[in-house]
């Protein structure tokens, strides 16, 4: 019989920050994840404030997973990509999505930073975060939360990225698990928040 490998901690959440660069980027990581990734996941891109987003709309067309804008009080599903809506921070409370016009931080809203720190603070060693593209410093103190709460951690190789300064900062807190180029992102989120490997065991007798 087949049974499932314990070996392992179940990741519910992958959250990926972004900014310069980073809807090429998001393209590419989200239209290799698995169509049956059981994680939720998260996505701050740094976007004009005033113009509405197509930005989901946009990965939708190439992502295997169901793409939505978050909406202030859904409940987080697996296998599900929420996309932050412009000038919102997005965050996550109770397993439910949370929208906020607080401050900006780092010049932002929404802001990595704040998605990450939420997501160490609610999923702990159950959540992946992820820096990509972008210039300036976000994501790299919300990077630190989500190491410091037992999660793991991923940054794209800067010589990938179209910006390198997020990714820089990133790996300069010196908490990152996986630093890779950018086309192997996605394929490393499969495996390390994909469904669960099984392991064959012959009956006795």
């Amino acid at each position: 019989m087949a049974v499932a490998d314990s070996g392992r901690p179940p990741f519910d959440v992958v959250a990926i920050g972004s900014s310069a660069g980073g809807i090429e980027a998001l393209h590419i990581v989200t239209g290799t994840l698995l169509p049956d990734l059981p994680a939720a996941v998260l996505i701050v891109q740094h976007l004009h404030p005033y113009h509405a987003s197509v930005l989901a709309h946009l990965l939708g067309r190439r992502c295997p997973l169901e793409v939505r804008q978050a909406v202030h009080d859904d409940e987080i599903g697996g296998g599900v990509v929420y996309v932050a809506p412009p000038d919102m921070h997005l965050l996550v409370a109770g397993g439910r999505v949370e929208l906020s016009r607080s401050k900006l931080v780092h010049h932002s809203r929404p802001s990595i930073d704040l998605l990450f720190e939420s997501v160490a603070g609610s999923y702990g060693v159950r959540a992946i975060g992820v820096v990509l593209t972008g210039s300036g410093v976000d994501g790299a103190s919300g990077l630190r939360a989500i190491k410091g709460t037992g999660g793991t951690t991923v940054v794209q190789d800067p010589s990938t990225a179209a910006h390198r300064s997020m990714p820089q900062a990133a790996i300069a807190t010196g908490c990152v698990d996986h630093v890779l180029a950018l086309d192997e992102i996605g394929p490393a989120l499969s495996r390390l928040a994909g469904p669960a490997p099984t392991t064959t065991v012959k009956a006795i007798g």
